[in-house]
């Protein structure tokens, strides 16, 4: 077993070849860069991102900028002369740049790194002004050099550069329905333009068609898409593209729209079929209800005649019961065969109430219109 000062030893030098090793690449390390810094810039390389392939600042813009700040020094220029953090913020300045990174690579190559801006909505104020937003709701001016194909607005209240907080949260709903239309080829090609009303709501113009389509604020854009997409798919296709002047897309799972020239009609592009079986259901139950009354009230008329006919069938006697039954049987007797004509001519109850009148002759007629005179010769014996 080895003695225990002999262990301390090892670890010892161990530890300070590890040291030296480490002081030794850090010596180099330095070295290096020193001697790089005393090498020359060879050149500038500038790398644009974020519009596809059209630009709004271009690599000549980028190039300008670096040399206004080097004062035109760049190539030939000692590596360590170039203050690379201020560099980034004098391009960071420039209103089309978003971020900027600029380092030098083994070829003493200065490579730039540039991310512009991207518009995602162009807007026209009610004075007259016009500029352009990003992804950060950041104002743009308008280029010389290119025309963003993005969603148009106009009526926007303020021309000011720095909004007020309720323009703010409208410069927000812009660009939140504007990165949704850009993101629809569908909506891209049918809308036009998108109007701001003085309540701060979006009122879109087509490109097919006369018609305004009220779309309210901002808040279930996903939603009022979707049905307006449904909307044109399934109704306009068929009944045309200006039969419409008004289509609201407020209304919540459904779109109203106005019929040119009439009142408003709704048309629930997604409950359609349900509304009308609901309507088909009802129409039937009225119609249901309205023969089971008509059907009661004729009921109700049939036993007030029925019974008006049984008293007129009963036999009843001569003189004043006669007379009496005959009267109060007169009102209900015309209220009762009133509506039922075939009714009026009662020849039965006649047979009734004078059944041998209609047997006898002629001649026991006579006989009993002088049953008077008899009487009286009965009365002289």
């Amino acid at each position: 077993m080895m003695p225990e000062w002999k262990n301390k030893i090892g670890v010892i030098l161990i530890g300070t070849l590890w040291v030296s090793l480490g002081a030794g690449l850090l010596v180099l390390l330095v070295a290096a860069v020193r001697m790089r810094d005393k090498q020359n810039c060879k050149g500038v390389q500038i790398q644009i991102s974020g519009v596809s392939n059209n630009f709004f600042i271009d690599k000549t813009d980028i190039r300008e900028i670096i040399a206004g700040h080097e004062n035109n020094r760049i190539t030939g220029r000692p590596v360590s002369d170039f203050d690379l953090i201020s560099l980034e913020k004098t391009l960071e300045k420039e209103v089309w740049v978003k971020e900027a990174q600029l380092f030098f690579d083994n070829n003493n190559i200065l490579n730039v790194l540039v991310e512009e801006r991207e518009p995602v909505a162009r807007i026209f104020t009610t004075s007259g002004g016009t500029f352009y937003i990003d992804s950060s709701s950041h104002r743009l001016p308008l280029s010389d050099k290119f025309s963003a194909n993005v969603p148009v607005f106009t009526g926007f209240p303020s021309d000011v550069m720095i909004f007020s907080k309720p323009d703010s949260i409208l410069l927000l709903s812009i660009r939140n329905l504007s990165m949704k239309i850009a993101a629809d080829s569908f909506l891209m090609a049918m809308i036009d333009q998108v109007d701001i009303t003085p309540q701060r709501y979006f009122e879109m113009i087509p490109k097919i068609g006369n018609q305004v389509i009220k779309f309210g604020d901002a808040s279930d854009a996903d939603k009022k898409f979707e049905k307006l997409k449904l909307f044109y798919k399934k109704v306009m296709t068929k009944v045309g593209w200006s039969r419409y002047s008004v289509i609201n897309l407020q209304y919540r799972n459904q779109v109203v729209a106005k019929i040119r020239g009439k009142d408003d009609v709704k048309e629930d592009s997604l409950r359609t079929l349900q509304m009308m079986e609901i309507i088909a259901a009802n129409a039937e139950k009225m119609a249901e209800d309205s023969i089971q009354q008509q059907l009661m009230k004729e009921s109700k008329e049939k036993e007030t005649t029925d019974e008006s006919i049984i008293r007129e069938s009963v036999p009843h006697d001569e003189g004043t019961d006669r007379d009496n039954i005959t009267a109060e049987n007169a009102k209900p007797q015309q209220r009762a065969i009133a509506p039922l004509k075939p009714q009026e001519k009662k020849p039965e109850p006649k047979k009734l109430q004078k059944p041998p009148v209609k047997t006898q002759s002629p001649t026991h007629e006579k006989l009993k219109t002088q049953p008077k005179a008899i009487m009286q010769k009965t009365n002289d014996y």
